[in-house]
């Protein structure tokens, strides 16, 4: 009996256990209907929105940081790059004052852009000059700006291009080293952001601007050999014919008072040129790239070509040329960097190097001026074979910047380009000249351009800072 109940039991409760698991089952699937096709697909759909807004978020990330991580370097470019590098070109009474002149441009020209000189360059205009529309940077907020870069923050591509509008002024202050009052320097160039960058900020790589590549003459400039080096370099010359040579050049001899300092802040504006060139790209792509490489062989070619001159002319390749040859290189492969190949990138260089080197040793004493640290040699000089040899090397294969399959440089074909690069650079040198000119006339007589005699021979540390560089007496 005892073992007939416990089977009874035992069946029981099998089908106790089954019989609910299948009612529970059906029961489930009862109340569960079956997934359509057509949910199916909108959850597939769901999913790659979702994907394709995650994708979109990592790129503007991204480029982002690595566009504020080229802002950055291209102020290490002015200081401390730029200022060491002029402050050891100068006699040591007169290194404060130098570099003092890099880093009021750090702090005056950033003021001067929020202001106006943003709008200028940036905003919608006309062919020649922007409009007043971002003053004071109205709507210049954090969602991008297509026109522009849509992948960054506007605000980001302001504070980028406002690294470029500092340190074009503080490259014309190598001219006129050692005798411009600091209160005339303040003024000039206050005038000269407004009269002659801006214009040409706007015309290259503002919108509708007359040289920008959907322009009416596109003037190929990836990252400022134009607008950046030829105005800097052709009103540094104009500037130092104005002034005058200083007292005793060139029969007192006025070396640089530190190459050591020069050295370290050349060695600065190659890595935070960098910054300049691949960042132009506005983007963390493949057009970075390439920009980056060409920057880097472009330079060190022209290190090789203007010592390897040098060397055969003066008998010894020097430390001065070497760096010197570096910063023509990257000069001339600024408006080239995001159209050529590496090897195009290095004839650019090799050329510029010896090309720079005859302008700064030959061309300078032959007429005699006095362009205290070559500031037109180098870079107006250099800007403007840069600029030409831009239309030559461009290629479509780097940067379809006309459109897929369309010539972009005389070796592909489009002879128009180069043409259209001379009248670029023509222009830039109308602008400088008229534009540093007037500048010059109205400063000068309003509160003069020039410090006295007396305080050039003391030097501007003394005369114009109250202070000195080096304190031999402690």
């Amino acid at each position: 009996m005892r073992i007939r109940a416990v089977k009874v039991f035992l069946a029981l409760l099998f089908t106790l256990i089954f019989g609910g698991s299948i009612l529970y089952g059906s029961a489930a699937m009862a109340q569960t209907p079956a997934t359509s096709q057509t949910d199916r697909i909108a959850a597939l759909e769901k999913r790659a929105d979702e994907n394709a807004a995650a994708v979109a978020a990592a790129q503007t990330a991204g480029d982002n940081g690595w566009m504020l991580v080229s802002a950055a370097l291209v102020l290490m470019m002015s200081g401390p790059g730029l200022a060491l590098f002029y402050g050891g070109l100068v006699r040591k009474k007169n290194i404060l004052g130098t570099m003092m002149q890099t880093f009021a441009m750090m702090a005056v020209i950033t003021v001067l852009w929020a202001l106006l000189t943003y709008s200028l360059a940036f905003s919608s205009g006309n062919a020649f000059i922007g409009g007043l529309h971002n003053m004071f940077l109205h709507g210049v907020g954090l969602a991008p700006d297509p026109a522009y870069a849509g992948t960054i923050p506007l605000q980001t591509f302001m504070v980028y291009q406002m690294m470029f509008a500092i340190i074009t002024p503080a490259l014309i202050t190598g001219a006129f080293a050692e005798r411009m009052k600091f209160s005339a320097m303040l003024v000039f160039m206050v005038l000269w952001a407004i009269i002659v960058y801006s214009p040409m900020a706007h015309m290259v790589w503002g919108k509708g601007g007359l040289l920008n590549a959907t322009g009416r003459m596109p003037c190929l400039d990836f990252a400022g050999g134009t607008v950046v080096h030829v105005t800097s370099g052709v009103s540094a010359l104009v500037t130092a014919l104005y002034l005058g040579k200083r007292i005793g050049y060139p029969k007192i001899p006025m070396p640089p008072h530190s190459v050591v300092l020069s050295f370290v802040g050349a060695c600065m504006l190659w890595v935070g040129w960098f910054g300049f060139n691949a960042g132009s790209a506005l983007s963390a792509g493949t057009l970075a790239t390439s920009a980056f490489v060409a920057t880097q062989f472009g330079a060190a070619a022209a290190v090789i070509g203007w010592s390897a001159v040098e060397w055969m002319r003066q008998g010894k390749p020097s430390a001065l040329g070497a760096i010197s040859g570096a910063v023509a290189g990257l000069v001339a492969i600024t408006p080239a960097a995001g159209f050529v190949t590496p090897m195009s990138a290095l004839w650019i260089g090799l050329i510029a190097g010896a090309f720079c080197y005859t302008m700064v040793v030959k061309v300078k004493s032959w007429f005699g001026y006095d362009d205290s640290l070559d500031a037109f040699g180098v870079h107006g000089a250099g800007g403007t074979l840069g600029a030409l040899l831009t239309g030559v090397f461009a290629t479509s294969a780097i940067n379809p910047i006309f459109g897929a399959g369309k010539p972009t440089g005389l070796l592909e074909g489009n002879w128009r380009q180069l043409f259209h690069q001379a009248f670029g650079i023509g222009l830039a040198w109308t602008i400088s000249i008229v534009g540093t000119l007037i500048i010059l006339f109205l400063v000068d007589k309003t509160i003069g351009l020039r410090v006295s005699e007396e305080d050039e021979r003391i030097g501007l540390d003394l005369s114009q800072h109250g202070e000195e560089g080096y304190d031999w007496a402690h």
